[in-house]
């Protein structure tokens, strides 16, 4: 897809993305793109953008629900506390995705960011927010990047902070869905919050 928006059931047009499967409306709609902040909402998508590396995002979005109930809502207090046995859990647990080396990241970042002072996960993920005026807005779907100069700068500090499976183009995913750039093209209703 490298098209413009497209209209929706309603005829207001839309990123085509967000109409290839009936999940991605609602999710196009009201999520992706708003600001996310707090530790916890963040290292949840720190931990989902990780698992989709390699698969599509609906395959993460419609397990969402089975992730939020595996790791304990993501609350890194909790998930930092996993045992051995928690591991094994995930590991066996048809409701998410079953992926040891991702698993053991997610593990191994909440142990990283339970000893970080509260806020400090969400000041350094926004710190990487670039100026919106600095930025284009994409009219077609390929003119939004994969990567980008902020998106390698987070997803190194992020290592360089112990953290895991987080690279350059996982980290543009969480800006995008966290709201750090709005990436809806120019065309679309949700731009700008324009749906929610």
């Amino acid at each position: 897809m490298t098209g413009g928006a497209v209209p929706g059931p309603d005829g207001r047009l839309r990123c085509p993305w967000g109409l290839s499967a009936e999940d991605y409306v609602q999710y196009h709609d009201e999520e992706w793109g708003r600001p996310v902040h707090g530790d916890d909402a963040l290292f949840e998508r720190l931990c989902l953008e990780a698992f989709q590396s390699g698969l599509s995002w609906i395959t993460i979005l419609r397990r969402r629900e089975g992730f939020r109930r595996a790791f304990d809502n993501f609350k890194i207090a909790a998930v930092a506390g996993f045992t051995d046995a928690d591991r094994e859990r995930l590991l066996a647990d048809t409701g998410i995705v079953r992926n040891r080396a991702k698993i053991d990241a997610c593990l191994a970042n909440a142990r990283v960011l339970a000893g970080w002072a509260p806020g400090e996960l969400d000041a350094l993920i926004w710190s990487h927010a670039p100026d919106p005026a600095s930025r284009p807005v994409p009219r077609t779907l390929a003119d939004v990047p994969a990567v980008t100069p902020e998106s390698t700068a987070l997803s190194k500090t992020l290592k360089k902070q112990g953290l895991r499976f987080i690279g350059p183009t996982t980290a543009y995913a969480l800006m995008q869905a966290c709201g750090l750039v709005d990436d809806h093209l120019a065309d679309c209703a949700a731009r700008g919050g324009g749906l929610a």
